[in-house]
């Protein structure tokens, strides 16, 4: 299953805490990416950042760049910030196509039995 997805809105800047370097910057995305094409993300927007030594301090975990519909950039200084705005276009848009061209892994386990370990732990609640 293809995703397309494109940044939309407002980019907005937070102050980190004291002693981090940078600040967070979150950028509305126009839908919630699945795990998959978050992955694709990162791994292309550190191929587009590769050399640049303004990015050192730029911190690409596949875990905490998409929190919802936004990324979520932390460390990103002044001098990142020229060079991160085309880097982020293209790796969006190679992160859309390499989402048409590689069909989705079969499952590991059919539906119903990731059902039943669900309702195991729904059932062993306090």
């Amino acid at each position: 299953m293809s995703e397309d997805h494109r940044l939309v809105g407002e980019v907005r800047g937070e102050p980190l805490p004291a002693g981090r370097v940078g600040v967070r910057v979150r950028v509305q995305l126009s839908g919630c990416p699945s795990r998959r094409w978050t992955r694709d993300l990162t791994a292309h927007l550190a191929d587009e950042l590769r050399g640049h030594a303004a990015m050192g301090h730029l911190r690409l975990n596949v875990c905490d760049i998409v929190e919802g519909d936004q990324l979520v950039l932390e460390g990103v200084d002044a001098s990142a910030a020229p060079a991160l705005g085309q880097a982020l276009q293209r790796a969006i848009d190679a992160a859309n196509l390499a989402s048409t061209r590689a069909p989705n892994p079969p499952p590991n386990v059919e539906q119903e039995k990731a059902d039943a370990i669900a309702r195991e732990i729904a059932d062993r609640r306090p």
